[in-house]
Protein backbone atom coordinates (compact mmCIF):
# COMPACT_ATOMS: atom_id res chain seq x y z
CA UNK A 1 0.00 0.00 0.00
CA UNK A 2 1.07 3.35 -0.40
CA UNK A 3 0.89 6.84 1.46
CA UNK A 4 -0.63 9.27 -0.18
CA UNK A 5 0.54 13.44 -0.31
CA UNK A 6 -2.78 16.23 -1.38
CA UNK A 7 -1.22 19.30 -2.71
CA UNK A 8 -3.91 21.57 -1.41
CA UNK A 9 -1.87 24.86 -0.60
CA UNK A 10 -2.53 26.48 -4.10
CA UNK A 11 -4.23 30.36 -4.34
CA UNK A 12 -7.37 30.67 -6.63
CA UNK A 13 -6.07 32.28 -9.28
CA UNK A 14 -7.35 35.58 -10.82
CA UNK A 15 -9.66 34.00 -13.55
CA UNK A 16 -11.41 31.79 -11.40
CA UNK A 17 -11.40 34.45 -8.90
CA UNK A 18 -14.73 36.06 -10.30
CA UNK A 19 -16.50 32.95 -9.91
CA UNK A 20 -16.00 31.91 -6.49
CA UNK A 21 -14.54 34.42 -3.64
CA UNK A 22 -12.77 31.34 -1.66
CA UNK A 23 -8.81 32.31 -1.39
CA UNK A 24 -7.75 28.60 -2.18
CA UNK A 25 -8.65 26.23 -4.87
CA UNK A 26 -9.24 23.05 -2.62
CA UNK A 27 -11.52 24.90 -1.12
CA UNK A 28 -13.72 25.90 -3.90
CA UNK A 29 -17.51 24.52 -3.64
CA UNK A 30 -18.27 21.84 -6.01
CA UNK A 31 -21.49 20.07 -5.46
CA UNK A 32 -21.65 21.74 -1.71
CA UNK A 33 -18.26 20.50 -0.56
CA UNK A 34 -14.32 21.81 -1.05
CA UNK A 35 -13.68 19.57 -3.65
CA UNK A 36 -10.31 18.72 -2.20
CA UNK A 37 -12.56 16.37 0.17
CA UNK A 38 -13.59 14.37 -3.23
CA UNK A 39 -9.89 13.96 -4.01
CA UNK A 40 -9.70 12.94 -0.35
CA UNK A 41 -12.26 10.32 -0.61
CA UNK A 42 -11.52 8.85 -3.95
CA UNK A 43 -8.47 8.07 -2.42
CA UNK A 44 -9.59 6.48 1.06
CA UNK A 45 -11.74 3.97 -1.23
CA UNK A 46 -8.55 2.65 -3.14
CA UNK A 47 -7.26 -0.65 -1.70
CA UNK A 48 -3.32 0.14 -1.98
CA UNK A 49 -3.93 3.67 -0.16
CA UNK A 50 -3.25 3.70 3.27
CA UNK A 51 -2.34 7.23 4.98
CA UNK A 52 -3.69 10.57 3.42
CA UNK A 53 -1.86 13.83 3.78
CA UNK A 54 -3.27 16.95 3.40
CA UNK A 55 -0.67 20.10 3.01
CA UNK A 56 -2.08 23.35 2.73
CA UNK A 57 -4.04 26.33 4.89
CA UNK A 58 -4.62 23.88 7.99
CA UNK A 59 -6.86 26.01 9.43
CA UNK A 60 -9.24 26.25 6.37
CA UNK A 61 -8.74 22.21 5.94
CA UNK A 62 -9.96 20.99 9.19
CA UNK A 63 -13.04 22.35 8.33
CA UNK A 64 -13.29 19.77 6.10
CA UNK A 65 -14.97 16.34 5.93
CA UNK A 66 -12.02 13.75 5.28
CA UNK A 67 -11.86 9.90 5.68
CA UNK A 68 -10.81 8.99 9.01
CA UNK A 69 -6.97 8.20 7.92
CA UNK A 70 -5.99 11.55 6.96
CA UNK A 71 -3.68 13.99 8.52
CA UNK A 72 -3.48 17.45 7.61
CA UNK A 73 0.02 19.46 7.49
CA UNK A 74 0.45 22.99 6.94
CA UNK A 75 1.92 23.50 3.36
CA UNK A 76 5.14 25.55 2.39
CA UNK A 77 5.24 28.93 -0.01
CA UNK A 78 5.99 26.80 -3.23
CA UNK A 79 4.50 23.16 -4.54
CA UNK A 80 8.32 21.41 -3.97
CA UNK A 81 8.42 23.31 -0.41
CA UNK A 82 4.99 21.40 0.37
CA UNK A 83 5.79 18.25 -1.34
CA UNK A 84 9.29 18.46 1.01
CA UNK A 85 7.04 18.86 3.73
CA UNK A 86 4.48 15.84 3.13
CA UNK A 87 7.86 13.52 2.40
CA UNK A 88 9.29 14.46 5.48
CA UNK A 89 5.78 13.43 7.67
CA UNK A 90 5.47 10.28 5.66
CA UNK A 91 8.43 9.50 8.20
CA UNK A 92 9.44 6.46 5.58
CA UNK A 93 11.01 6.12 1.95
CA UNK A 94 8.83 4.26 0.53
CA UNK A 95 6.84 5.36 -2.56
CA UNK A 96 4.39 7.72 -2.03
CA UNK A 97 1.42 9.05 -4.07
CA UNK A 98 1.44 13.06 -4.56
CA UNK A 99 -1.97 14.29 -6.12
CA UNK A 100 -3.08 17.90 -6.47
CA UNK A 101 -6.12 19.13 -5.08
CA UNK A 102 -7.90 20.30 -7.56
CA UNK A 103 -8.75 16.97 -9.73
CA UNK A 104 -12.60 16.62 -7.81
CA UNK A 105 -13.69 14.08 -10.92
CA UNK A 106 -10.50 11.61 -9.70
CA UNK A 107 -11.94 7.99 -9.22
CA UNK A 108 -10.63 4.82 -7.59
CA UNK A 109 -10.61 3.36 -10.75
CA UNK A 110 -8.17 5.82 -12.13
CA UNK A 111 -6.35 5.65 -8.68
CA UNK A 112 -5.79 1.93 -9.72
CA UNK A 113 -5.06 1.49 -12.48
CA UNK A 114 -2.16 4.03 -12.68
CA UNK A 115 -0.84 1.91 -9.64
CA UNK A 116 -1.34 -1.39 -11.01
CA UNK A 117 0.52 -0.10 -14.21
CA UNK A 118 3.69 1.85 -11.91
CA UNK A 119 4.06 -1.94 -10.20
CA UNK A 120 5.14 -3.23 -13.62
CA UNK A 121 7.90 -1.05 -14.05
CA UNK A 122 11.04 0.44 -11.88
CA UNK A 123 11.64 3.76 -11.10
CA UNK A 124 11.51 6.74 -9.00
CA UNK A 125 9.25 9.01 -10.71
CA UNK A 126 6.12 7.81 -12.72
CA UNK A 127 3.98 10.11 -14.26
CA UNK A 128 0.65 9.82 -16.22
CA UNK A 129 -0.36 10.66 -19.66
CA UNK A 130 -3.74 10.96 -21.22
CA UNK A 131 -4.33 10.79 -24.99
CA UNK A 132 -6.48 13.51 -26.79
CA UNK A 133 -8.87 11.10 -28.27
CA UNK A 134 -9.37 9.62 -24.54
CA UNK A 135 -10.41 13.11 -23.34
CA UNK A 136 -12.43 14.52 -25.62
CA UNK A 137 -14.21 11.17 -26.00
CA UNK A 138 -14.47 11.26 -22.01
CA UNK A 139 -15.39 15.19 -22.13
CA UNK A 140 -15.97 16.40 -25.60
CA UNK A 141 -14.87 20.08 -26.11
CA UNK A 142 -12.66 20.56 -22.78
CA UNK A 143 -9.71 22.32 -23.21
CA UNK A 144 -6.50 21.16 -22.17
CA UNK A 145 -2.76 21.58 -22.59
CA UNK A 146 -1.36 18.73 -25.25
CA UNK A 147 2.23 18.12 -26.65
CA UNK A 148 2.28 16.22 -30.07
CA UNK A 149 4.35 13.43 -30.25
CA UNK A 150 5.33 10.77 -32.36
CA UNK A 151 2.80 8.23 -31.00
CA UNK A 152 0.31 10.79 -30.62
CA UNK A 153 -1.03 13.91 -28.90
CA UNK A 154 -1.26 13.70 -24.91
CA UNK A 155 -2.19 15.77 -21.91
CA UNK A 156 -0.66 15.44 -18.56
CA UNK A 157 -1.98 13.82 -15.29
CA UNK A 158 -2.08 15.28 -11.51
CA UNK A 159 -1.06 12.53 -9.78
CA UNK A 160 2.55 11.05 -9.18
CA UNK A 161 4.28 8.16 -7.83
CA UNK A 162 7.42 9.46 -5.84
CA UNK A 163 10.54 7.86 -4.37
CA UNK A 164 10.86 10.35 -1.44
CA UNK A 165 14.77 10.29 -1.46
CA UNK A 166 15.14 11.84 -4.97
CA UNK A 167 13.27 15.33 -4.03
CA UNK A 168 16.26 16.89 -1.62
CA UNK A 169 17.92 16.57 -5.64
CA UNK A 170 14.95 17.73 -7.86
CA UNK A 171 13.96 20.85 -5.91
CA UNK A 172 15.05 23.47 -7.89
CA UNK A 173 14.98 21.39 -11.51
CA UNK A 174 10.93 20.29 -10.50
CA UNK A 175 10.24 23.85 -9.87
CA UNK A 176 11.09 25.24 -13.35
CA UNK A 177 9.66 22.42 -14.49
CA UNK A 178 6.54 23.05 -12.51
CA UNK A 179 6.69 26.30 -13.41
CA UNK A 180 6.34 25.56 -17.40
CA UNK A 181 3.58 22.55 -17.08
CA UNK A 182 1.17 24.64 -18.92
CA UNK A 183 3.63 26.02 -21.50
CA UNK A 184 4.81 22.89 -23.38
CA UNK A 185 7.16 24.98 -25.74
CA UNK A 186 8.90 26.60 -22.55
CA UNK A 187 9.04 22.80 -21.13
CA UNK A 188 10.62 21.16 -23.72
CA UNK A 189 13.31 24.07 -23.67
CA UNK A 190 14.26 22.98 -20.59
CA UNK A 191 15.40 19.67 -22.47
CA UNK A 192 17.93 21.24 -24.96
CA UNK A 193 17.76 22.66 -29.00
CA UNK A 194 17.21 18.98 -30.84
CA UNK A 195 14.35 18.68 -28.21
CA UNK A 196 12.66 21.66 -29.14
CA UNK A 197 13.26 21.22 -33.17
CA UNK A 198 11.95 18.21 -32.67
CA UNK A 199 8.90 19.30 -30.67
CA UNK A 200 7.99 21.56 -33.19
CA UNK A 201 8.06 19.12 -36.27
CA UNK A 202 6.36 16.72 -33.88
CA UNK A 203 9.10 13.82 -34.24
CA UNK A 204 9.63 13.58 -30.25
CA UNK A 205 8.84 9.85 -28.81
CA UNK A 206 8.09 9.30 -25.72
CA UNK A 207 11.26 7.26 -24.61
CA UNK A 208 13.22 10.01 -25.62
CA UNK A 209 11.56 12.66 -23.08
CA UNK A 210 10.98 10.33 -20.40
CA UNK A 211 14.97 9.91 -20.80
CA UNK A 212 15.84 13.26 -20.91
CA UNK A 213 13.79 13.92 -17.90
CA UNK A 214 15.19 11.33 -16.46
CA UNK A 215 18.84 12.30 -17.34
CA UNK A 216 18.28 16.18 -16.31
CA UNK A 217 16.91 15.21 -12.54
CA UNK A 218 19.20 12.46 -12.38
CA UNK A 219 16.88 9.88 -11.54
CA UNK A 220 14.95 7.10 -13.18
CA UNK A 221 11.26 8.53 -14.55
CA UNK A 222 8.17 6.52 -16.09
CA UNK A 223 5.94 7.47 -18.22
CA UNK A 224 2.44 5.72 -17.65
CA UNK A 225 -0.56 5.83 -20.58
CA UNK A 226 -3.69 5.98 -18.54
CA UNK A 227 -7.52 6.06 -20.37
CA UNK A 228 -8.67 7.70 -17.56
CA UNK A 229 -9.09 11.30 -18.47
CA UNK A 230 -9.89 12.61 -14.98
CA UNK A 231 -6.60 12.23 -13.84
CA UNK A 232 -5.80 15.47 -16.32
CA UNK A 233 -8.82 17.55 -15.58
CA UNK A 234 -7.76 20.57 -13.20
CA UNK A 235 -9.63 23.49 -12.01
CA UNK A 236 -7.77 26.38 -13.09
CA UNK A 237 -10.12 27.90 -15.46
CA UNK A 238 -13.78 28.83 -15.50
CA UNK A 239 -14.33 26.50 -17.94
CA UNK A 240 -12.77 23.91 -15.82
CA UNK A 241 -15.16 24.73 -12.91
CA UNK A 242 -18.41 24.80 -15.05
CA UNK A 243 -16.91 21.15 -16.32
CA UNK A 244 -17.09 19.99 -13.11
CA UNK A 245 -19.95 21.27 -11.33
CA UNK A 246 -22.23 20.68 -14.05
CA UNK A 247 -20.35 16.73 -14.42
CA UNK A 248 -21.50 16.43 -10.38
CA UNK A 249 -25.44 18.06 -10.87
CA UNK A 250 -25.79 15.28 -14.24
CA UNK A 251 -24.18 12.37 -12.43
CA UNK A 252 -21.17 12.13 -15.75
Amino acid sequence: MYDAIILAGGENNEPLTRYTSQPYEAMIDIAGKPMVEFVAWALAASPHVSRIFVAGPAEELAKCSFPVKTIILTGGRTIMETISIGMEALGHENLALVVTADIPLLTPAAINDFLDQCASVSADLYYPIVTKADNERRFPGNKRTYVRLQEGTFTGGNIFLVNPRIVPQCMQVAERIIANRKNPFKLCCQLGWTFVVQFIFGLLKLDQVEKRVSDILGIKGAVIRSQYAELGIDVDKPSDLELVRNCFTQGC
